[in-house]
């Protein structure tokens, strides 16, 4: 049975370690997994992550950069994603529709009932049978995120998010906490503050619940 697993949270929350290790106990398993991330996963997918995450000379309105996010997800669903799952494969994806509402919609203040129909649209309304949302304050969840772009190169960093005052930060961890809510029976909410071995047990034991 194929499983399609998402991982959630703010900068820095430590979900792109987690999905490495998530997807090596899987194949440990013999359960074959595809890992992969938004915005990217597809040729274009990567293009489109150049200009939504790294430093440039202009500015991206919010509106654009929605359209910009639901492009690469448009492209990433049909290539890579749907693909993989019709190939008996789970999929582990690095962010994906929750991360659009709550950066775009709680964090931008755009259209949340607009973008619930982009997403559908862009997806083919395909939806994720667990979630896992990696919470931690803002403040811890920063730092982290500037440690890990320190001595990074400024224009390859992909930092143009953490970039934002935290107040923006706030209010998308308020954002993903608040879907969390309104579904429970997807989510599951994991502390990441924790060690990292600590939270790989955790998350192990999520997707053991798939299994």
């Amino acid at each position: 049975m194929t499983r399609f697993v998402t991982f959630e949270g703010i900068e820095g929350c430590g979900k792109t370690t987690q999905i490495r290790l998530a997807a090596a106990w899987l194949a440990e398993r013999g359960i074959p997994v595809l890992a992969t991330a938004e915005p990217g996963g597809t040729p274009l997918g990567r293009k489109i992550r150049e200009v939504l995450l790294k430093r440039g000379s202009f500015a991206i309105g919010a509106e654009a950069e929605l359209l910009l996010f639901a492009a690469a997800r448009a492209q990433h669903v049909r290539q890579a994603i749907l693909p993989a799952l019709r190939a008996g494969q789970w999929v582990l994806c690095d962010r994906f529709a929750d991360a659009t509402l709550a950066y775009q919609g709680f964090g931008r203040g755009l259209d949340a009932g607009f973008i619930r129909t982009l997403n559908d649209f862009s997806a083919l309304s395909l939806s994720p049978d667990r979630t896992l949302l990696f919470d931690l304050p803002v403040e811890a969840g920063l730092a982290r995120a500037e440690k890990r772009t320190a001595g990074v190169w400024a224009e390859a960093a992909e930092d143009r998010f953490e970039r934002e005052d935290k107040a923006f930060h706030g209010r998308i961890r308020d954002g993903y906490l608040n879907l969390a809510a309104g579904e429970p029976e997807r989510f599951r909410i994991i502390d990441g503050a924790a060690d990292v071995e600590t939270v790989h047990r955790e998350v192990c034991l999520r997707l053991a619940e798939l299994l």
